[in-house]
This record gives C-alpha cells, structure tokens and sequence, in this order.
C-alpha cells in the first residue's frame, strides 16, 4: 500500500475481540435460552477437558 489507497484497510489485534463478539451475538441471538445453554455447556466442556488434558500432559513431562 502506498497511502494513497483507502480501498483497503489494515486491522489491528484489538479489532478481533469486537468482531469475533459480534459475530457470536448474531449467530446466537434468535436461540432459545435452552439451545444457548446447550451450545455453552459444550463448549465449557471442551475447554475444561482441553484444560485438565493440558495440565496433566504438563505434569508428566516434569517427572
């Protein structure tokens, strides 16, 4: 780009969290609250055993 071009600009790591939120709210707007709380229970699912996976893998590499 030579600074004349304002066809295109660039992001910068604080336009992703905005974003990634807002795609998420109109993803998840128009659930029922039961759906909303399947797909959260899953997903704290996942992070929990990513997590406990995380932690054991690293407690074993320091025996």
């Amino acid at each position: 780009m030579d600074g004349a071009d304002t066809d295109q600009a660039l992001a910068s790591k604080w336009d992703v969290p905005p974003a990634l939120f807002g795609m998420i709210r109109v993803a998840f707007g128009d659930l029922p609250v039961r759906a909303k709380a399947v797909v959260l229970g899953l997903v704290g699912s996942v992070g929990v055993w990513t997590a406990i996976s995380w932690f054991r893998g690293r407690r074993s590499r320091v025996r």
